[in-house]
């Protein structure tokens, strides 16, 4: 069976350990900052520190944008690998997102003008940030199962719609302003004392299920969201995320060990690519569950049910 890589995009938001235990290879973006600045946008903090980018952005978000890598980067980076004697499998941000995707594909079809021996399968995740990048670590523990390229990818593309996000941000206006979620939902997350819970849809979007009034409610609710859609517990890796709320995760995950026994749980932080789309303020737990429904209708009756308890 010949090797492929598997190369994931900045949105991934994969730090550099757990790129180098699962052997994983990623491409970077492109960052603009106040003032004009232009940055690569990478899976690393080349600010002055976390903390000091979410304030910063707090402040100026409307003057930080973010561009994905174009398909000459995609093809160069592909061509790196074709002539190594590798495969290649890239992982992209949801379609529904950017154009990364499609600037993969692009690249995908100039890399094999050059190189027409190579293959390369690209594959949409249908998520962003540390729920795609838990679908990429799933893919390298495939890969080290002895799955090849096209086993792998269709494993992804089997079980893409079984990854749920449950947490809260506390400020829902930065996924807003850049159309993950709509303006009205993103009312309720600034409101005081409202904690927005929310899980992704089958294209990627933050959906905001329901409102819980205070952090205990909260909480509550989480836990029992989680148990009613998480599936064997005790055979995953749960990715956590959060950004500047490292006290409230860490509570976080000492509730999510003692119900559940996962076989691991890694707190994640949110890059600058992916963070400019975030804002400060998320907390949330990443994990494979019972496959999403359309629209989230199930999710949706579920959460208020628990809610209205």
């Amino acid at each position: 069976m010949k090797q492929f890589k598997i190369l994931v995009d900045v949105n991934s938001d994969l730090s550099p350990d757990l790129r180098e235990r699962f052997d994983i290879e990623y491409l970077k973006a492109h960052i603009t900052i106040p003032g004009g600045i232009e940055k690569d946008g990478i899976l690393d903090w080349d600010f002055s520190n976390e903390v000091d980018f979410y304030n910063s952005l707090k402040k100026h978000g409307k003057e930080y944008t973010t561009a994905p890598a174009s398909p000459e980067e995609y093809k160069n980076a592909y061509l790196k690998y074709l002539k190594a004697g590798f495969d290649v499998l890239s992982i992209s941000i949801s379609s529904k997102l950017s154009g990364t995707y499609d600037f993969a594909k692009m690249g995908r079809d100039l890399a094999l003008e050059e190189f027409k021996d190579g293959k390369i399968i690209c594959v949409d995740s249908r998520k962003y940030s540390n729920g795609f990048g838990l679908l990429a670590i799933e893919a390298s523990q495939r890969r080290s199962e002895g799955m090849n390229i096209e086993e792998t990818a269709k494993w992804l593309e089997d079980n893409r719609d079984k990854i749920h996000q449950m947490g809260w941000l506390d400020d829902l206006s930065f996924v807003a302003s850049k159309g993950r979620i709509s303006s009205s939902q993103a009312f309720f997350g600034q409101l005081i004392g409202v904690k927005p819970l929310a899980d992704f849809s089958k294209d990627g979007l933050v959906t905001v299920l329901g409102k819980a009034k205070g952090e205990k409610k909260a909480f509550k609710a989480i836990i029992e969201y989680m148990k009613q859609t998480i599936v064997n517990p005790q055979d995953q890796i749960i990715l956590m995320a959060e950004t500047n709320r490292k006290e409230k995760t860490l509570e976080f995950k000492k509730m999510i060990e003692d119900e559940f026994h996962p076989k691991e749980i890694i707190i994640n932080t949110v890059y600058p690519s992916c963070g400019i789309n975030v804002g400060p303020g998320l907390m949330a737990a990443y994990y494979f569950g019972k496959p999403v429904s359309d629209e989230l209708k199930d999710e949706t009756k579920l959460l208020e049910g628990i809610l209205n308890k």
